[in-house]
């Protein structure tokens, strides 16, 4: 019995040291690199954060070397700026932007999902898109409760810091757009409210309307195909808000190519921090051999 227990204790600094090894090597070549063409990634702190929840905020969103990041802060007048807002508000979700080369897509990844309370990932999407944000990876996190609102104006914001100055018509739509993502959220499931968004948007596309009664037919089409039921008085908001996009002239086959990107994003962003899926796949063979090989000293 001794002698098996020492086979099992020597099987298992062996299987510790192989794995440990095995991880080492995974993770060696995890240095950053300068994007030289599209700069470096922008860091949108709330204004409001105190410096302990900066620096929290700063490892949420994987800022391991502050010299290769640009750093901005949002604040209340910002918030006035770009949506109307109050500028007495205090703000606290912030964001990270990296710019990616054309035709990469729009990823969007909430790093603290229960501490965006109303604003989900793909409503971010969806307004993003609206206002022209395209081609990036943005990562939104708070270290507290909150809508969610003011990282969408510290992306606005950080485009400016660019030089890539987005639409204002857009985004005055885009924002019309979250709150009424929001607001009927209240309502209805959120993930069904941004389904309806994007649904829509893919339809438009697909049918390029020309008359505001098409627009209200795409509407109604979605929300009785998704099964949601709304009061006349959202159906009217939806409607006139798609009717205001359509005038906007947004090209909206870009828009849904994007939209149907993001789960394919979110998915290879998440092999990427995992590793190759045949090495994983070879670690759970190794340990699958392990148990099996422990097993085998009792029998």
């Amino acid at each position: 019995m001794i002698k098996r227990l020492s086979k099992m204790f020597l099987i298992l600094v062996l299987a510790f040291t192989t794995f440990t090894s095995i991880g080492l090597a995974a993770g060696e070549d995890d240095t950053e690199v300068i994007n030289e063409k599209l700069g470096f990634p922008i860091v949108v702190y709330g204004g409001s954060l105190t410096d302990t929840q900066k620096e929290e905020v700063k490892r949420l969103l994987g800022v391991t070397n502050p010299d290769l990041v640009d750093h901005i802060t949002v604040t209340g007048d910002d918030l006035k700026t770009y949506l109307n807002g109050n500028p007495n508000s205090r703000m606290f979700s912030s964001a990270k932007i990296t710019l990616k080369e054309q035709g990469v897509g729009l990823t969007v990844d909430i790093i603290t999902p229960d501490n965006i309370t109303e604003v989900t990932r793909e409503m971010y999407a969806n307004a993003l898109l609206t206002a022209g944000v395209e081609d990036a990876v943005v990562e939104v996190a708070s270290p507290v409760k909150v809508t969610g609102h003011s990282a969408l104006v510290g992306i606005y914001k950080a485009y400016d810091a660019k030089g890539a100055e987005l639409d204002k018509d857009r985004m005055e739509v885009a924002n019309e757009e979250l709150s009424i993502a929001t607001k009927l959220a209240e309502e209805v499931d959120k993930e069904k409210v941004s389904e309806l968004l994007t649904e829509i948007k893919k339809q438009i596309a697909e049918q390029n309307p020309v008359t505001r009664e098409e627009v209200e037919k795409i509407v109604e089409d979605q929300l009785s195909r998704l099964n949601i039921e709304l009061s006349p008085e959202d159906r009217q908001l939806l409607i006139d808000l798609f009717e205001k996009m359509r005038s906007l002239n947004i090209n909206f086959d870009n828009v849904r190519n994007q939209l149907e990107d993001i789960t394919k994003d979110i998915k290879d962003r998440i092999d990427s921090v995992m590793g190759d899926s045949g090495f994983w796949q070879g670690v759970k063979d190794f340990f699958r051999d392990l148990f099996q090989s422990i097993a085998n000293l009792f029998k």
